[in-house]
């Protein structure tokens, strides 16, 4: 059974303030954050909230560990 995803989703502040379907969108539930571009709503990213948060934070500090390209 699939989970509902959440009726709450927020535009990114990143992504201006037209009305274009250039935007990543952000929801909550109490066990997870969803992510989802606004131009494929359907297709939703779901994790729980502390694997997120530590990428997001690697990110913003640029501490992701970049795993190289195959060649």
């Amino acid at each position: 059974m699939r989970a509902a995803t959440p009726d709450n989703w927020q535009k990114s502040s990143f992504s201006g303030f037209g009305d274009g379907n250039n935007c990543l969108e952000l929801a909550s539930t109490p066990t997870a954050l969803h992510l989802r571009e606004s131009d494929t709503p359907t297709t939703v990213l779901t994790a729980s909230r502390a694997p997120l948060a530590h990428l997001l934070a690697g990110i913003r500090t640029d501490t992701v560990v970049r795993v190289p390209e195959s060649t």
